[in-house]
């Protein structure tokens, strides 16, 4: 029986910052074979320093009914729209099994093929639409089969610099090496965009990477079927052929992703770069300027010539920390009064909360102005209107303090967002706008007494623990 792969400290650089030590796993597990079913165990893995061989049967692992039931339960979880064919996950559920069934028997003779992904477009937090192709149910189950049993051969050879979408790993750590980074004097950063990333990824250079540890032929005719599915938009009945890139929206695509850019995560960690990479949102930290430059330099090389991507010229620069820089939600600068360095919520983050919290506190069309004998706590407390409302912002506030408490440099980080919160309430709750008698009554104490939460108040408790 192999040992499980190493645990990598998830705060190292290959920089002259000196972080924690590797932390080690010698964990293994045991898997049986029941021998009527074919077995849907993730293959056990060898060490880095010990793998030496590529993986050749792996395509009766994917479509095994464990496996597959498994891939629709965590569908299930998910939910998620309908694709094309307009099945529900709902509608799913009520013959779950024997369409499993069903699915598995396409796969093992080899009649499945992929449907075209139903094309939507969501807005952007920087203005404009991103892109996102829905899979079909069915879709979606063989793709999260295909990730369970390919995501482990893959993290077992990932670098620590790629936080995205992967055990134990994500925008925290990511952005716990950041703030390292620049607490230890790194004072210059290549800030840089891929340029439409997904929809640019070449599909033979990205097989050719699955091929470098999968050797299984059906499995690499099923990925590429996948690519190649094409999309539909919408209200167009034609489907649309996907020659380039990875959709948006299925299961298996920061997978895909990150196994393409994996090959630039080595590259830097050769050169001794210090990458820090979120699927395709990366900065790369230097000592001096000319540095920077070289990085970028070899970082454009890497990118454009070798995997034929494209930095986002406008988007992507060499700057100093003092100027700032922004990664994964927060803005780090200098503030040059006192020489410290400062990380708070970027512009565009601040702009998002504010969408979601007047998304959460709507005025009614036909809401007439309230009279002050209304405001008083008793028949607030009752209005079931009120209580969801706030029951909503509230869960909100959690997830989004959970994420951002992490800020430096002022005593009431919140203070503002707090204000908006309560200013919103306040005009959902009395249909008028501004400063009135209506802003005395409902004051922040009566706020709190309706249940509201504070997101200073959620810091004081956290800053204490």
């Amino acid at each position: 029986m192999r040992k499980k792969p190493e645990k990598i400290g998830v705060g190292q650089l290959t920089l002259q910052i000196v972080f924690p030590p590797e932390q080690t796993s010698d964990a293994a597990e045991e898997t049986q074979d029941n021998g009527l079913e074919t077995s849907s165990a993730v293959p056990e893995l060898e060490s880095k320093s010990e793998r030496k061989r590529k993986w050749y049967s792996l395509f009766d692992k994917v479509y095994a009914l464990p496996n597959l039931w498994e891939a629709w339960l965590k569908v299930r979880e998910n939910r998620g729209a309908a694709g094309i064919d307009r099945m529900t996950v709902k509608r799913f559920d009520e013959d779950a099994y024997a369409r499993t069934e069903h699915l598995q028997a396409d796969l093992r003779n080899g009649t499945y093929r992929p449907q075209p992904v139903r094309r939507v477009f969501i807005p952007k937090s920087g203005g404009g639409e991103r892109p996102l192709g829905i899979p079909t149910v069915r879709d979606r189950i063989v793709q999260q089969a295909l990730l369970q049993i390919l995501g482990p051969i893959f993290e077992a050879k990932f670098s620590p610099r790629s936080h995205g979408f992967r055990p134990e790993r994500g925008c925290a750590t990511a952005l716990e090496v950041v703030d390292r980074a620049v607490k230890h004097g790194y004072e210059w950063v290549v800030d840089a965009d891929i340029k439409a990333f997904f929809d640019t990824v070449d599909h033979d250079k990205l097989l050719g990477a699955i091929n470098e540890e999968i050797s299984d032929g059906s499995v690499l005719q099923l990925i590429r079927r996948i690519l190649k599915a094409g999309v539909i938009q919408p209200e167009v009945n034609d489907v649309e052929p996907t020659d380039l890139g990875t959709p948006q929206g299925g299961p298996i695509s920061p997978l895909l992703a990150n196994i393409f850019l994996h090959h630039f995560d080595v590259k830097m960690a050769e050169a001794k770069y210090g990458l820090v990479r979120y699927a395709d949102d990366f900065v790369i930290f230097a000592r001096s300027e000319e540095q920077a430059e070289a990085a970028l330099q070899l970082a454009s090389q890497i990118l454009e010539g070798e995997l034929g991507l494209k930095l986002h010229p406008e988007k992507t620069r060499v700057v100093s920390v003092t100027q700032g820089f922004e990664f994964l939600g927060f803005h780090y600068y200098r503030y040059l009064k006192t020489g410290h360095m400062l990380k708070v919520v970027r512009h565009k983050s601040v702009q998002r909360f504010r969408d979601a919290i007047r998304q959460r506190t709507p005025r009614l069309k036909t809401q007439r102005p309230v009279k002050p004998k209304s405001l008083t706590l008793n028949r607030l407390k009752k209005n079931k209107r009120i209580k969801e409302m706030i029951r909503r912002v509230n869960q909100h506030l959690r997830g989004w303090h959970g994420y951002f408490r992490e800020l430096w440099g002022w005593s009431k980080p919140f203070y503002s967002f707090d204000c908006f919160v309560r200013n919103r309430i306040r005009a959902s709750i009395t249909g008028r706008v501004g400063a009135g008698w209506w802003y005395y009554l409902l004051t922040n104490d009566a706020l709190d007494n309706l249940g509201l939460l504070n997101l200073d108040a959620l810091q004081r408790k956290y800053r204490a623990k």
